[in-house]
């Protein structure tokens, strides 16, 4: 079967617009952050957070480490490691880098021992509730956190743990990692805009 020019040419294009489309709407970039690379974010408070092998890790004092950069729609990936005790969170679009805080920004928690675990693990804490709460002590965890505009959705070692929870206090804000009690450690944290 023998094909003219304008058929080749027209085929072509199409061909490139097809292959083209799907690469430029995945065009994300991702910032991957290691241990050492997190050992470099900002800090507040006086928690001992310290670089051990591949992981930076607190095991007294209370603070956070803090993005220098802010991000409104994002999704986050974070590799972590607590004991049981430990009181640990990921604060997103915190509006004060110096002081993050549930009043000017979002804790998604890490606290498997909260009195109420309601807003324990896995929750966003005054925002969006877990039940039944995972339990994160003793192990590594996968948490990934997708905040686009006023919703919210969580994933705990790939389970749902809050589903399309709803707030508008917060558009865009840094991200710190905290360090409250007991022993955690972060591994990785992976940042891609939306």
């Amino acid at each position: 079967m023998a094909y003219n020019r304008r058929e080749i040419l027209i085929g072509s294009v199409a061909a490139s617009a097809l292959l083209s489309s799907p690469l430029q709407a995945q065009n994300t970039k991702s910032e991957v952050y290691d241990a050492k690379a997190l050992s470099q974010w900002p800090r507040t408070g006086d928690a001992n957070w310290t670089l051990a092998g591949d992981v930076i890790q607190a095991t007294s004092g209370s603070g956070y480490l803090v993005s220098a950069k802010a991000y409104g729609d994002f999704k986050l990936r974070a590799e972590f490691w607590v004991d049981t005790p430990a009181n640990s969170g990921i604060f997103i679009r915190c509006q004060d880098a110096n002081k993050p805080a549930t009043t000017t920004g979002y804790e998604v928690n890490i606290y498997d021992t909260r009195k109420d675990p309601s807003y324990g693990t896995g929750a966003i804490v005054e925002v969006g509730k877990v039940d039944p709460m995972p339990k994160a002590g003793g192990k590594w965890n996968v948490m990934e956190i997708t905040a686009q505009g006023p919703l919210f959705n969580v994933l705990f070692n790939g389970e749902k743990t809050v589903v399309n929870a709803r707030d508008e206090k917060f558009a865009r804000g840094h991200i710190a990692l905290q360090y409250g009690a007991g022993e955690v450690r972060f591994r990785r944290i992976e940042i891609t805009e939306l």
